[in-house]
Parts: structure tokens; sequence; C-alpha cells
């Protein structure tokens, strides 16, 4: 081996023998190779750089080939060997400057030897052994041009300067460049064959240029990568992209990479260039673990940009985000690539734009929104995004699972990125270091967090402290096969760790979001931006989409400002009706957080609302809030929980429902509104400031408490049907005023005000309440009529619904200015056609007619036939006139019917006792069909509330009509009192003392519609229901409802209720009046339905013997034995005497009539019946002349 040495050093040996010399090396002990191995290295690295062609090509071999065995026969089975890794770190000196460096005589040499293997030369098996070997021969090169640039500026140099670039000759660039093509070739050709060899050379090539970067002048080295991309240009097979991803991923690595400048002096950096365009090409390439690794390759490089010490002052921040800001703009030309990314892939993208937008000043940011408004509004889809795929859940809906959808189901939704891929050394301990730095939140305790108390013990093979470490762990032992298995094989700290760093993401997402959101606005407002100014869609959408998402507090406390701002700049084009649907968006997410447990957030929405009712007041009308809000109410009780179950199995009102109510109430509160305001970060008078173009202040609390009442009634109405649910199907009589509240506290929108009246049609149908459903068919007719009218869209005027309101009161005027402003998103007055209020009326027809309460189907059909005249419908105008015909001969069969008509029985019912809860001490007129008898009633109320008794309580029913004392009554017991009542007319007098006869009133059409009811109750001074005639008194309640019937509900609350009474003798003259008025009637009264005028036989055949037979005239007996003898006759004043004695001597003279009118009526067969008349009309005579002997001169 001496030997061997000894020749290589004497330079005057021939070059035969040097070249035996160095071919004797091959067969070298490999143990004395590894010895002498350093200075043998020396040796032909002088040859390879100052000998001839032939000794250089000679040396090289022999140099390839002791490579290859040292590499080989070590222990060490690394890609680089120890040995070889020490000789070129340290021993390698380039001969200490004493001769010109080697890299060009090596790059010579491989270079030849490289060109001739591509010419096609045979060059042997050495070339594959070249290229095993290629990272020492790149890294030597490195090396001596590094000792040479040293060299040059070691002694020129101050202290405080970087050595510059050097600028290496022109022509050993170019035989550099050769190498380099011819390396390339063999990458390219070797990696279609799958070979492993052809990856480790496209890593040695691109740590090759990676070093360079830091020696040579960078335009040069860029010519190198600019070879590598052309030669790698466009969406390559897969292994070669993947090649061309390792190869980009490492030299963007350089700590200079920020620095580097582009390939002509006007551009920027080239590489960033490069960068950006190759990772976009390969997000629109098919592998997908290709497009993942690119995505996670710019992460890591914003990452260390962003940690890099180098990097912090804001001027530096700004030039590397206008580095990548082309990124984003090439996006914005193929969006399709962006979403045909899977989630995890999207969520790095859209960070690295966040990072990117972050660090850009306005001017730069402005400028991506000038282009055009189709790109201003994919920026803003962009912006979306970020709130979709960065949306923290709870634990319960996933938060690895960042599903945008409402729901909280977990499963295939997009996950979170893997933590543990597999990246260079350095990149690998910033992220560990980085992931063990806890972000702490302001005014957080030093032991604010439990893990911080945690001992060391925590930390184990099994489950690490490290929460990136955890998850990795648990990903490659393929724990987390779904997010929620991934979660659950967490430790409990660390689990809860993860949530608050997700939740600190979301937070930091969303607020950069709402910064981004808040420059818009205010670019929009100076009109310097390319947007649709028309409708602002971009702003509405982005502020929608914050709404949607599950967001921390610290962005509501951020988002109410901004909200606040947004809506004084561009309140007119956002509250305009383009708008709507926006709007409605918005007003169901402040009504869905007004909700919330937290009190924080509650606030929040609190004030949100009255930022929108502020607007409102100017930008539009406060009807189209209150429809906004109240449709946006109703949806949102189908998705609240308004009761909740007691520990007794009752229900109850829930806490979200309470939370809402206090919510709606804090609304309107004046006095708490400037602590709340402030509180929210907001100034104190922020709803009294007027916007610019105004000048008086319109906000009026007055308004936001009508509003606030209307969604309380409307709270009110659906927490009291969800109550009344598990009585509903028994108590029917609750059930429809169930539906009649919530058809009154949904008025304001036509689409749900007819919604629950139809409800309550087919409540009423089901219980035959036949009446009461054709109620709410007129009702509903009567809300598309009054829109019809209000638009002058219709063949109706204003005096037709004054005709239907004669038939429904219901049917309001209120409706009609709201009915218009209700067009919004699917409710509204255009779906209120002619021929939908034609249809109710028919229904409401064919309901009445069922009810036979005809005369109302007569009016209806009257506001019918002008549609068809209107339309010439003369075979629809035929059917009409027909039914009306029918209609009007069914009404005189009602009056001409010898048992008198009556449509329905009524009922006074009286709850008193605290189990009835609202109805305890009030009283109702039921209206029920007219074969419902008292005893019937009383036993169906009874079933009904019996079923609502506890243990502790018993149902009690009040026999009688007496006044009840409320007071008086048993604490235990809960009474119902039934009574039965009688209709009041319209011009009835109620002072008469006369006895009421309700069948004899005429059937009129007024006659058919009540609102005051009455009844009489016998009682007399001692005490005594019952007593003799000259005791009697007589008490007559007469009853004001809240509405007429036939209402859209069965019982109607009495809101007044007054009483007179009448004395023992007022009785008796009343009473006698009365058959006095009877008699008179059926001789007075036009009943043949012939056309002859006489009165019926009948009827005055009846009346006439209740009246003057012999047997049942005790009655007018009785009231003379009572009042006209003995002491009661003393105490009569003279005017009771006079007019007693005038009431029977009227009675006695139209029996007379009577009874003459009866005898020219009758045939033969009725003789015998007269005779007993004229008899028993006698007798009366001749007893009545004992008490009146004025009777017998007056007859």
């Amino acid at each position: 081996m001496s030997k061997i040495l000894g020749n290589l050093r004497d330079k005057t040996i021939i070059k035969g023998e040097l070249g035996k010399a160095i071919n004797s090396l091959k067969n070298v002990d490999s143990t004395a190779l590894l010895q002498f191995l350093h200075p043998i290295l020396n040796m032909l690295l002088h040859l390879i750089g100052n000998g001839g062609e032939t000794l250089q090509v000679a040396a090289f071999r022999a140099m390839v080939n002791i490579l290859t065995r040292v590499q080989q026969e070590s222990v060490d089975d690394a890609e680089r060997n120890r040995s070889l890794v020490n000789y070129v770190d340290y021993a390698f000196d380039d001969f200490g400057g004493r001769q010109p460096p080697v890299y060009p005589g090596l790059s010579t040499v491989w270079g030849s030897l490289a060109r001739s293997k591509a010419k096609g030369y045979r060059v042997g098996p050495v070339y594959d052994d070249v290229l095993a070997m290629a990272w020492f021969f790149l890294e030597l090169i490195v090396k001596s041009m590094a000792l040479e640039q040293t060299r040059l500026f070691y002694h020129s140099l101050p202290l405080d300067e970087d050595v510059p670039p050097m600028q290496l000759k022109e022509g050993v660039f170019r035989c550099i460049i050769q190498l380099y093509d011819c390396l390339l070739t063999e990458v390219h050709e070797r990696c279609k064959k799958g070979l492993s060899l052809a990856k480790r050379l496209n890593s040695s090539l691109a740590f090759f240029c990676y070093d360079l970067l830091s020696i040579i002048e960078p335009r040069q080295v860029f010519e190198l990568v600019s070879l590598y991309l052309d030669k790698f240009s466009g969406v390559c097979q897969s292994v070669l992209h993947d090649c061309k991803l390792i190869f980009l991923q490492i030299i963007c690595d350089h700590d200079l990479f920020v620095e580097m400048p582009g390939r002509d002096p006007s551009d920027r950096n080239y590489l960033s260039s490069v960068l950006i365009q190759e990772l976009f090409l390969t997000w629109d390439h098919d592998d997908l673990s290709q497009r993942a690794k690119a995505a996670r390759i710019l992460v890591v490089v914003l990452c260390k940009h962003e940690f890099d010490a180098r990097y912090q002052k804001p001027e530096d921040k700004l030039y590397i985000a206008q580095l990548y800001f082309p990124l984003i703009s090439q996006i914005l030309d193929e969006m399709p690539v962006f979403y045909n990314l899977n989630a995890a892939e999207k969520r790095e993208v859209l960070i690295v734009i966040l990072q990117i937008v972050r660090n850009l000043d306005d001017a730069s940011v402005v400028k991506a929104w000038q282009q055009s408004i189709a790109r201003t509004r994919l920026f803003f889809k962009l912006m979306e995004e970020c709130l979709v795929h960065f949306e923290h859940r709870k634990p319960a809906d996933g938060m690895l699972n960042v599903s945008s959808s409402r729901n909280n189901t977990v499963g295939d939704g997009p996950t979170s990125p893997k933590y543990s891929d597999k990246l260079s050394p350095a990149i690998n301990t910033y992220l560990s270091e980085a992931s063990r730095q806890e972000v702490r939140p302001q005014g957080t305790p030093e032991d604010g967090y439990l893990w911080q108390r945690v001992n060391s013990q925590l930390s184990s093979p099994s489950q690490p402290y490290s929460l990136r470490e955890a998850l990795a762990q648990a990903q490659s032992s393929r724990i987390g096969a779904s997010t929620q298995a991934l979660r659950e094989s967490l430790h409990p700290i660390l689990r809860q760790k993860l949530e608050l760093w997700e939740e600190n993401l979301t937070a930091a997402v969303s607020l950069q979001v709402l910064e981004i959101t808040e420059k818009f606005s205010a670019m929009a407002a100076s009109h310097s931006i390319a947007t649709d100014y028309g409708k602002l869609d971009c702003l509405s959408s982005i502020i929608t989409s914050f709404f949607s998402r599950n967001q921390p507090l610290v962005f509501w406390k951020a988002f109410l400002p901004v909200f606040n701002h947004v809506f004084d700049l561009h309140g007119a084009t956002l509250m305009a009706r383009e708008n709507d649907r926006f709007l409605k968006q918005v007003a169901f997410h402040l009504l869905r957080l007004a909700v919330f447990r937290n009190d924080n957030i509650r606030k929040r929405a609190v004030i949100g609302l009255q930022i929108l009712v502020r607007s409102s007041f100017y930008f539009m009308q406060t009807a189209r809030l209150r429809v906004m809000l109240t449709i946006t109410l109703s949806e949102l009780m189908s998705d609240m929980q308004v009761t909740q179950m007691k520990s007794d199995g009752t229900l109850e009102e829930s806490g979200e429902a309470r939370r809402f109510r206090k919510s709606l109430e804090e609304m309107t509160d004046e006095v708490k509104s400037s602590g709340l305001l402030k509180e929210c970060g907001l100034p104190e008078n922020a709803l009294l400031m007027t916007p610019e173009s105004f000048k008086e202040n319109r906000w009026s609390w007055a308004e936001v408490q009508s509003l606030s009442g209307s969604l309380l009634l409307a709270l009110d109405a659906s927490l009291e049907h969800a109550l009344l649910s598990s009585v509903m199907s028994m108590d029917r009589y609750a059930a429809a005023e169930s539906f009649y509240k919530l058809a009154m506290a949904f008025a304001p929108v036509p689409d749900l005000h007819i919604m629950w009246l139809l409800h309550l049609c087919d409540a009423h149908q089901e219980m035959q309440s036949w009446a009461e459903a054709a109620q709410c068919a007129v009702a509903v007719a009567g809300v598309v009529m009054q829109a019809l009218v209000a638009r002058n869209d219709g063949v109706w005027s204003k005096d037709h619904v004054t005709a239907l309101r004669k038939i429904c009161p219901m049917v309001s005027s209120e409706i009609t200015s709201e009915a218009s402003a209700a067009e919004v998103e699917g409710y509204g007055a255009s779906k209120l056609t002619v021929d939908s209020a034609v249809k109710y009326l028919q229904l409401a027809n064919k309901l009445f007619s069922q009810a036979e309460l005809y005369h109302f189907c007569a009016s209806i059909l009257e506001l019918v036939i002008p549609v068809y005249k209107s339309r010439r419908a003369y075979g629809q105008l035929a059917k009409c006139h027909t039914l009306l015909t029918n209609i009007y001969e069914s009404i005189l069969e009602q009056e001409s019917s010898p048992i008198p008509f009556t449509d329905a029985t009524y009922y006074r019912v009286g709850f008193y006792g605290e189990r009835f809860g609202k109805l305890d001490r009030k009283e109702y007129v039921y209206r029920e069909p007219r074969d419902v008898r008292l005893g019937d009633i009383m036993e169906k109320l009874s079933h009904i509330y019996e079923s609502r008794m506890d243990g502790n309580h018993t149902l009690h029913i009040i026999p009688d009509s007496r006044q009840v004392k409320a007071e008086e009554l048993q604490p235990g017991t809960c009474y119902l009192q039934i009574t039965a009542v009688d209709p009041v007319m319209e011009d009835e007098d109620l002072g008469s003392r006369r006895e009421r006869i309700f069948s004899l009133s005429t059937g009129t059409v007024r006659a058919r519609v009540f609102d005051r009811f009455l009844f009489d109750t016998p009682f007399t001074k001692n005490g005594k229901t019952q007593g003799g005639l000259e005791d009697q008194w007589k008490r007559r309640s007469v009853l004001q409802t809240e509405g007429s019937v036939p209402a859209l509900v069965n019982r109607l609350l009495v809101i007044k209720s007054e009483s007179l009474e009448f004395s023992p003798v007022e009785n008796a003259i009343g009473m006698i009046e009365t058959r006095t008025a009877a008699l008179r009637n059926e001789l007075e009264e036009p009943r043949s339905s012939e056309g002859d005028q006489l009165p019926r036989l009948q009827s005055l055949q009846r009346i006439l013997q209740g009246s003057v037979a012999v047997q049942v005239n005790s009655g007018v007996l009785s009231v003379c034995t009572a009042f006209l003898s003995g002491e009661p006759a003393t105490r009569l004043r003279s005017q009771e005497l006079q007019q007693l004695i005038a009431a029977l001597l009227e009675f006695m003279a139209v029996c007379k009539r009577a009874i003459r009118v009866h005898f020219r009526l009758i045939g033969e067969e009725d003789q015998d019946f007269h005779t007993q008349l004229v008899n028993g009309f006698q007798s009366l005579t001749a007893e009545l002349s004992h008490y009146i002997p004025a009777i017998l001169s007056e007859l």
C-alpha cells in the first residue's frame, strides 16, 4: 500500500506505470483501504484536477471503485457512509489552495463520462456506481467551490459582512450545466422504471442546488433549477411529479429563500414564483398523496417565514406576503382546482391564504378587489370556505369533524391534517417545539389550565405529554380511523387541550376574516372596488356565513361593533327588498343566539336585534321587519325545545324558552340599554345616532316594544301549544284555542296566519263544530281578499271586505298593510290569489250549510258571484244562483217551521281552582250543537278536567247559577259552575221584566251573531232559592263576551258581567206580559209560505191552550191570589197595582181576540176544542172578577 501511495506521489513516474498504480488500488485489502482512505482520495483528486485526460479518467474510475467498496463494505448501512461524510466535511481542504481547485476537473471528467453515456457509448458498469455515489461527488464539488469562495474574499472582506456569492467562470459553469443535464436525464429515465436510485439521485441534485445557493451567484443556480423544471415540465407521470415536489421542498427550505432575487433584475423571487406555479399544478393532479404533500410544503414554508427571527418587522412580513400573493390570484383564476381538493388539503391552502392576506397592506388587498365583480365574489367565497373548514364544534359534535351543516352528526366530514408527516429534521424540531408553546388568553392565571398542574407521570410511551405527539402516535397506530375514535383515544386532559387549541384556531380564522370584511366594507363605502353595489352580495354572504357557524365568544365580542358599522355604512342597501333573504337569515341567527346559555353571547344577540330594528327605522318599513322576525321565530320554534319534563311527569317551560323570553324583554329595556351597549363595545348612544343622510332621530322605544310584544305573543302561543300536547286529544276546546292563538300570533305573515287557521278549521271539523270551521274558512278568505284589495288586484272592493266582516268580525283591517310587506323568500302576498279566495269561500259555504246557517251562505255566495261575472263564467254563475235559490228556500222553511229553529245551545262555565291554571276564576260562554243538553256538557267537561286533578285535588260541579265567592270555596277542591244561557238580540230591552222566550224571536240574519248572553236566577231575600210568588225575586245576569259567536273557537271569555234584580210583583207582571206578547205575536205575524197572511192554526191552538184552558189557568189566578188579596195587596205601591191590573186586562183582551180568530180558522173537527177554550175563558173571567170587578165591563 505504501508503494502504491509512493508511486502516486512521484510526479516523475511515467504515465503507464502511474496508470498501473491507479488500477492496482482495486486490489487493496479493505482494512488497509479504510486505514489509508483519506490520502488515497486526496491523491486521486489531485490527479483528477491536474492530470491529463487519460489519468483523469483512470483516477476518476478508481475513485468510483474505492467509494463503492467503502460504501458496500462498511457496517453502516446509511445512505451516506460515515467515513465518506467525515472526509468531505473535515479532511478535504482542496489542497489548501496550493493548486487549482478540484471542482473544474471533477466536473469535466464526470461530465465527459456522462455525455459519453448519453451519446450511447459503452461506459461499463462503473456508471451505475457513479450515480449511486453522486451525492459524494456533488458535495465535493460544493466543498471545493466553498473553499475557493472563502480564499477569494478572506482578506478583502470586512469583519461584519457576509461572504458575497461567487460568480463561476463561463466555461466551468457550462460544464456543470452539462453534467447536471445528463444527471437529470438519468433521473427522468430511471424514474419511469421505478428505480429507487433515481429518487436518491434526485434528492442529491436538489441538495446540490440548495448548497450552491449559499456559494455561487443565485441566478446561476436558477439556471440549474430552470433546467430541472424544463425537464420535468407540465403534469408528468406520478413518480416524476413526486421527484419534482421533493426537489422543490428541499430547495425552498434554504435559509436565504426569502431574499433570493428573480432570474431577471426586474423580477421578484424566482424560487417563490416557481414554487407557487408547481404547487398549483400539483393540486390539479389526480394523485391524492401528492396534492397533500404540495399543500403541506406550502404550510411549512410559510410557518418558517412566520417564526424566522430575521423577518419579524412589518415591512419584512409585507414583502413575504407579496411574494406569495400571486398564489391567491392563481386560485381565483382556477377555482375548480380548489374545489376539487379534499377537506384536509383545503384547510392547508386556506390557512396559507389567510396568512398571506393577514400580512398584506390595504393597497395590495384592494387591488384584488378592483379587477372584476366576479373575482371579488370568488375572493369572498374563499373567505367563506375558511369559516366552513375551521368551524369549532363542541366535543359532542366531533370537533375534528368540521362539517358546515347545522346537524350534530359525526362522520364523513373534513378531518384535521395529519401531524406526523416526515419532513426535514429542522422542520420536525420546529413543529414539535411550537406545539409545546401554550397560547394563553389575556387575563388567564398561571394555573388557569388544568394541564399546567399535571405531574410528569402523564407523559408516558402510551400517553405523551405533547398533544402533537399524542395525535401522531394515535394516527400511526391507526387508532384514529375516525375523528371520534381519535379524540376518544386521547387522555382527558389532552382532549381538553385539543378542544382549546381548536377553539383558538377557529377564533383566529374568524377574526382574520372579520378584519378583511371590515376593510371591504370601508372600501365599498368609498366605491373604490369592483363589487355589486346594488346588493353588496359579498358582504351579505360573508355576514350570513359568520352567523351560521359556531363561533367562540371572543369572535362575537369583536363582531358586534363591525356589524353595527356595516349597517351604518350600507344600511340602505342591506335593508332593501333585494336583500330580504339575507335579512331573514340574519334575523333567524340573531334570534337563535338570543336563546344561548352563554349570557355574553345572548346579550350581544339582543344588541344585534336592536341594531337591526334601528336600521329598519331609517331604511325599511318596520312592518317588513316584523314579518321577517315573525317568520324566523316560526322557523326557530321548530328547532327549539320550548318545554321540558318536570319530576312529576308534567311539562313546563324550558330554559331555552325562558332565555328567549328574557332576551325579547331586554330588547325593550330603555334603562339597561346604555349599559348593555357599553358592555358590548358600542357607544352608549349607538341606537340614537342617525345615519349621514338623515337629519332627525327616528329611534322609537314604543315601536321596539310593539315589535317585541308581537314576538312574545308568538312565543307564548307556541309554548302553550307545546304544553297542551299531552291533553290535546282529550280537551278539544283547549286545542282549538291553542291553534287560534297561534293564528293570531303569526297574523303579520299571511302564509303562517292561514296555515294555523286551516289547522284550526280541521280541528273544528273533527269535532263537528261546523259553524266554527266555516268561520275559519271565512277568515282565510278574508286574509286573501284584503291582500288583493290592498294591491288593487282583484274584483273585490273594501265594501266586499266589510260585508265579509259582518259574517266574521275577526277579518280585521290590521292585516292589510302588512300583507303587502310579507314578500320574503317563499312567504308573501304573491301567493294570495282570487282563485284561492274563492276556494275558501266555497269551503265556508259548504260548512255553513252543514251548520244550517243558511243566511251566512247567501252572503258568501254574493261575494263569489262578482268573480264569475268578471270572468263571464256563466256555467258557474248558473250554479251559484241555483244554490242561492235553495238557500233562500231553506231559510223560509226554517222560519215557517212550527218548532222555532235554534242553531246552537249556549252555556256559561266558570272555573274556580288552582289546578285550572290560567282558567282559574274566569268565565267562558260555550257554543254547543243544538242537541247538547246541560247534562251532556256537564259530563263532557267533568271527563276533561277530572284527568287533570292530582291526589290533592278533587273536582266538584256547582249545581246552581248563584254568584260564586271564590274566597269561600274549599282550597283542595276545583269547582265548575255550568249554567244554560240565552243569546241577547241586538235591539233587545234587557231591562224588560218579561220572561224571555228566545224561540219566539224571528230568525233574521242579525239574530245569529251574538256577543251578549243572559240567564235569570230566582232568589228570595230570606236566602232560599224558591218561595211563594209574593217572595220570589229574580236576578238577570248579562254577560259580554270577547268577540261574537259563531267565532273561530268554541268558547269565548266573558269580559263583562252585569246584573239586574226584579221584585216579585215585577216578575208577576213580566210573566203575564210574556204570555200576552206570545199570543199577540201569533195573531199579527204573517207566517204562511203560501201567502194567505193567516196565522198558523196549530201554533195558535198551542198557545191558547196554555193561556185559557181551565186546567192550566192557575198561573194567572195565582198572581191575583198573591198580590190582589189580603196583606200583599196593601204592600203594593199604587203604580205597581195599576200596572198589574192593566197587564191582566190586556192579557184577557188578547185571549178573547185570539178565540174569535180561532173560530174563523177551524173546521168541524175542532169544534169541541173551541168549546173548551170558550168555557175556559168564561171561567177564568169569572174568577178574575172577584179581584178586578172592572174586568166584566172591559170584556
